[in-house]
């Protein structure tokens, strides 16, 4: 059962996982996350359809997730070696090529049950993300879609740098880009935002 984790401490584990360099190590999640905004995106299977479309667009946005302070990693129920192998797929064949995060394996289902993503009847899990703060451990984002839908990469992004900005005490509207107004969470902020923006 899907529930919201959004508010608590993100669910910590030490898992098998490919490394950028593609040494097979176990990544402790909460000291890999350690003073970063942590990613994590779980993804169905390795070797399949909209998988690699999503990796390698999370990959493509690497600098991105750099200047933000954010790490990602990638979680799937496939072995740290199917990983290795998908890695080292050229991408023109339908591998992912050397994709600069970490591939975690979850062969025994148990991170996937700890975040409650496990397809409905499968043993895979959904197209889950996640977005958690480093200044309290806690999930400030979860977003949750069916096996045949692929993420968009520039709204996770966007969240992070929502995240980023807020740090003042402000908060972020509805539809904001970086680089954008935020808001005063007072009566007065909302007022003088509105009228910013002209809003009937």
């Amino acid at each position: 059962m899907i529930e919201t984790l959004v508010g608590r401490r993100f669910p910590k584990f030490v898992a098998p996982a490919v490394m950028p360099n593609n040494e097979i190590v176990d990544i402790d999640i909460e000291s890999y996350f350690q003073g970063h905004i942590g990613v994590i995106i779980f993804y169905p299977l390795d070797f399949t359809f909209v998988c690699p479309s999503e990796l390698i667009a999370f990959d493509e946005a690497t600098q991105e997730f750099h200047r933000l302070g954010a790490r990602v990693v990638a979680i799937s129920i496939d072995s740290a070696h199917a990983h290795l192998q998908w890695r080292n797929m050229p991408r023109e064949n339908g591998g992912i090529g050397q994709v600069h995060f970490p591939l975690i394996s979850d062969i025994d289902h148990k991170i996937a049950q700890n975040y409650g993503v496990q397809a409905f009847g499968q043993s895979i899990a959904l197209r889950a993300t996640y977005i958690i703060d480093p200044e309290t451990d806690n999930i400030v984002h979860q977003s949750v879609n069916d096996l045949s839908l692929g993420r968009n990469v520039h709204e996770i992004l966007r969240i992070i740098a929502a995240l980023v900005a807020s740090r003042a005490g402000q908060v972020c509207p509805a539809n904001w880009r970086e680089g954008e107004r935020l808001m005063d969470p007072t009566v007065r902020g909302v007022i003088e935002y509105l009228q910013s923006k002209k809003v009937g």
